[in-house]
């Protein structure tokens, strides 16, 4: 299970291999900050609180836009935290920049 919490709404949805936290986010209608996509706004930024271990490892686009501070206090960007593991519950917090 995965639960999202957005600027105004949480919701525990079902993990998905392959989809990234905030395609749960936007297939779930949880309201996560979001421009592009793609890694390169880094409006979606999150904290992860638990489970990172069941998503993939942090992207070149990550290293790009965040600190290696953020990545120690559990930051990622949602477009590219893809869920690898169903087994693993994640809790994400959207903490977008502004």
């Amino acid at each position: 299970m995965i639960e999202l919490t957005g600027r105004t709404r949480t919701a525990i949805v079902e993990a998905e291999d392959g989809l990234s936290l905030l395609d749960l986010a936007m297939k779930h209608n949880v309201d996560f900050a979001f421009s592009c996509t793609r890694g390169t706004c880094a409006r979606c930024r999150c904290q992860v609180i638990e489970g990172a271990s069941g998503l993939e490892g942090i992207t070149d686009q990550e290293w790009d836009r965040m600190d290696p501070e953020e990545f120690e206090e559990g930051y990622r960007l949602a477009c590219q935290a893809i869920v690898k593991s169903v087994d693993v519950n994640i809790k994400a917090i959207n903490k977008t920049y502004f």
